[in-house]
């Protein structure tokens, strides 16, 4: 004959709990069992363990081999592992509620990092701005009083003179000639 240690589940539909029993492994699983030697109610937060170790300690001497459920169950008692706790499933409207609420944090933070990176492109670029201002005053010296009228005049005298027809050229010369009296 041999003896485990297991769950016989008792209640009603829905709402389980469980006794450690001691019974034959031929047995039938809520059948008649040898010894009661705890309870386990799930349906609590954190679940609620009553195991008699010393019972069960006795048991396990003899032989009795405990299934997995009563092994995590005796270990959570004898405090190896935390109770196991029930888990909740959250509703539909939860869960969407919690994705609506990520969704305007990732949008607000997008935005916040658009404002960032737009403020810090709008500074570079006054940045930039002051630089090249400096650079071009620093870059061009003030014309002198000779390289002005040498530029005055290449801006007048045209870069190929067969082009010109002869009266503009005649024009420049008495523009010339009343400069001089």
């Amino acid at each position: 004959m041999s003896v485990k240690i297991r769950l016989a589940r008792h209640g009603a539909k829905k709402s389980p709990f469980y006794r450690v029993v001691v019974a034959d492994e031929r047995s039938r699983r809520n059948g008649r069992y040898i010894e009661l030697v705890g309870r386990y109610d799930p349906r609590t937060n954190p679940s609620t363990i009553d195991i008699d170790l010393v019972k069960v300690d006795e048991w396990l001497i003899k032989g009795a081999q405990p299934t997995e459920a009563a092994a995590k169950l005796i270990a959570a008692a004898r405090g190896d592992k935390p109770a196991p706790e029930k888990k909740t499933k959250p509703s539909k409207r939860a869960v969407a509620k919690e994705a609506a609420e990520v969704a305007e944090k990732a949008e607000a933070k997008a935005a916040k990092e658009a404002e960032a990176a737009a403020a810090k492109a709008e500074e570079d670029a006054v940045a930039e701005e002051a630089t090249e201002e400096v650079v071009v005053e620093e870059t061009l010296p003030e014309p002198t009083p000779e390289e002005e009228v040498a530029e005055e005049t290449v801006e007048d005298v045209p870069a190929d003179e067969t082009e010109v027809p002869e009266e503009t050229i005649e024009e420049e010369v008495v523009v010339e000639e009343e400069v001089a009296e």
